[in-house]
Order: structure tokens, then sequence, then C-alpha cells
């Protein structure tokens, strides 16, 4: 059975989502920034802060391949996964990547007030950097296959939306 994978940008549900729709069609549910933060014993703030976006980018490509490996799962992947080449690549060879997002201003709203989002806590506004990382990001979350407005509906809108989908393709 093919992995449902869920990508796009912090702040757009795939966690939430992923555990709804987990739950819904009987699967596990596996979070890829939890895996690292397992696998570390660092929360990823700290692996930024301490070791940097290199040596997360490092750890969250071992955990994507062990991910890729399996099957039958529903996989949350950190907003950055798409970033790697070689994790699209692992993740589409038993996965359908399915794309969650939303609106600067609704991923604002939902991401304001956590501080643990290493990449928009520094100098500067918050909104404005969620704006210019999903405009630099927009080409890696195209590999998406089917892509979801989280802004629009509520979490079991969505996964009675991706359920369809996945239904229509013979995945589920």
């Amino acid at each position: 059975m093919k992995n449902i994978i869920l990508i796009g940008f912090m702040g757009t549900g795939k966690s939430a989502v992923g555990r709804r729709l987990a739950a819904r069609l009987g699967r596990e549910f596996v979070d890829t920034d939890e895996e690292v933060e397992r696998v570390t014993g660092k929360t990823i703030f700290q692996i930024f802060t301490r070791d940097g976006e290199i040596r997360f980018r490092s750890e969250e490509a071992l955990v994507v391949k062990k991910v890729a490996a399996r099957e039958n799962l529903v996989v949350a992947t950190g907003g950055g996964v798409v970033l790697n080449p070689e994790n699209v690549r692992l993740l589409q060879q038993n996965g359908v990547l399915i794309g969650l997002v939303a609106d600067p201003e609704v991923i604002y709203q939902r991401v304001k007030r956590k501080r643990n989002r290493p990449l928009l806590y520094g100098p500067g506004d918050i909104l404005a950097r969620i704006k210019e990382l999903l405009a630099a990001r927009a080409d890696a979350y195209a590999v998406a296959e089917f892509t979801v407005d989280t802004g629009r509906y509520t979490i079991d809108e969505v996964v009675e939306i991706i359920i369809t989908y996945l239904k229509e393709r013979g995945i589920v």
C-alpha cells in the first residue's frame, strides 16, 4: 500500500490533518519532525539553534529514507523536506504527495504564538518572513500531485477531500 505523504509550509495543518487521516484510514501516522526529535533527543528548535539548519536537514533526510522504505503510512513532513530533491524522489517511490496550502495570513494566525518555529524568529516581521519563504519554496511544493487549501476547510473537510481524491486514484 502506497504511503500518503503530506507536504506543505509550516502551519498548513500537516500534523493535524495527518493524524485524523491516518485514524480514518486505519494507517500508522508518522510525523518526520517528531521522528527527528525522537532520534536526536533534541527539539527541532534546539537542533536549529545549537547545530544549525544543515544538521537538521541531514537528520531529516535520514528519517525520510527510513519512512520511505515503509508502506501503508500517513506521513506529515517538515515544511522544508521538499527542498531536498533526494527526499522528494524517495517519498515519491512509494507514496502519493498531497500538498496542503493556506494563505500567508492564515499561516501567520496559526503560528504567531508558537516559539518553536526557528525559521520565523529573528529580526523582522513574521508575516513578511512567511511570505518570503512561501515564495522561495513555491516550486518545491509544486511536486504535490494534489493540493488542498486548509484555510478554506475544517480539518474533517480536508480529510474527506483527500480521501475522495485517493479513492478516485484507487489508492485507498
